[in-house]
This record gives C-alpha cells, sequence and structure tokens, in this order.
C-alpha cells in the first residue's frame, strides 16, 4: 500500500458513503484509479466491508459498562473465544498493564448486567474482573 490508498482508506473511514467521482476529487486522481485501487483493496483483503455507525443513544435505554478482565496464566485465546460468543460483549479488545483485556459490554436491565459479570466472571481462565457502568457519552 502507498500513500495514496493510505489516504483513500482515510476517506473511507470518514465516510464510506463517499462517493468514487468525490474521492478522486479529494485525491486528485481519475475515477478510473480510485475504483482499482478499491477493487484491489477489497480483493486483497485489506478492506473487509463497508457498514453503518450508529449513534449508542438510538437503541434505545440500553444500559452500556465496561469491563477489564484478567486473564489467569496463558488462557488469553480461551477467554477471548468464550467472550466472542457472548450477546452482551459489543466490543472485545486486547490491552497491556494491569488489565488482559477489556470488554464493553450492553444490557436492557440491571438485572441482565449482573447475570452478564456472573457469567462471564464463571469462565475459566478469568482470574478478576471490574466494571464501570457508562453514564454518559461526550463525544462518538
Amino acid at each position: 500500500m502507498d500513500a495514496t490508498d493510505h489516504a483513500l482508506l482515510s476517506l473511507l473511514r470518514a465516510d464510506a458513503r463517499t462517493s468514487v467521482a468525490t474521492l478522486a476529487k479529494r485525491l486528485g486522481v481519475a475515477r478510473g484509479t480510485v475504483q482499482n485501487r478499491l477493487a484491489k483493496l477489497e480483493t486483497t483483503g485489506v478492506i473487509l466491508g463497508y457498514t453503518v455507525r450508529v449513534r449508542p443513544d438510538t437503541d434505545g435505554p440500553r444500559i452500556r459498562a465496561f469491563m477489564s478482565v484478567a486473564v489467569e496464566g496463558n488462557r488469553t485465546d480461551d477467554v477471548l473465544l468464550s467472550l466472542r460468543g457472548d450477546p452482551a460483549v459489543v466490543r472485545l479488545h486486547t490491552t497491556n498493564g494491569r488489565w488482559d483485556m477489556v470488554a464493553e459490554l450492553a444490557a436492557d436491565s440491571l438485572q441482565e448486567v449482573d447475570a452478564v459479570l456472573l457469567r462471564i466472571g464463571r469462565i475459566d481462565g478469568v482470574a478478576r474482573t471490574e466494571t464501570s457502568l457508562l453514564l454518559s457519552t461526550h463525544k462518538f
């Protein structure tokens, strides 16, 4: 990938619905160049797909939380596999430092949050967790 490919990806990250003509104008290249580069980036798997970002507050009054997770020994892959399959886990990141991973959780009630916390705490390989409820969001 060269600088043009990186610039193209940057524009698409900002708005994946930008037309090929607009992308070409902003990059200072021909439309055919943009189309060929998009096709190559899709074929090689650099671009996995296009999606829509939805504001979290439009999904109804869901309770969201961040859970930091410490993993026992070399059990990270097992714990990741279990967490990926949990419907309450909406995002999952591995980290460095005190915690091995951070999971963003979503639930419809505090009772459901409680059940999720118990369920995750019982996963083989989870040493300890710490959870913070998200009260408000200031930047999307």
